[in-house]
């Protein structure tokens, strides 16, 4: 889909500043064809900051979620992956380590215990 009067494409740049970082969205583009795109951004990027990789996407090759998915997304429980949910963690352990560890009864060690006992009358 041409978005303007040139028949140009607008295209979205991503790019990754260090290779342990994910893609980030920077900035968007118009431009004839992929590869010009491409050469647009690198031009832009070369001056300003070091990066690992640049990708172009298409605008209208993302696909998007729609309104109607909010609900969804809401419905999901997420509060173990927040902060306060690991509050009392800290104290938690503090708790079990100070508490002596209950002896171990293990049926098969006993009944060694007791013939070695019987072995010594």
């Amino acid at each position: 889909m041409k978005e303007d009067k040139l028949g140009f494409d607008a295209y979205e740049v991503f790019a990754q500043t260090d290779s342990m970082r994910p893609h980030e969205h920077q900035f968007s583009l118009l431009a004839p064809n992929p590869e010009m795109a491409l050469t647009l951004a690198k031009e832009n990027f070369l001056r300003r900051s070091n990066i690992t990789s640049i990708w172009v996407v298409r605008r209208d090759h993302i696909v998007k979620s729609q309104p109607a998915d909010r609900a969804q997304f809401a419905r999901l429980d997420k509060s173990y992956r927040m902060k306060q949910s690991y509050s009392g963690l800290a104290d938690t352990w503090r708790k079990y380590k100070t508490m002596p560890l209950p002896p171990i009864k293990d049926s098969a060690s006993a009944n060694v215990a007791s013939e070695d006992c019987a072995d010594d009358d």
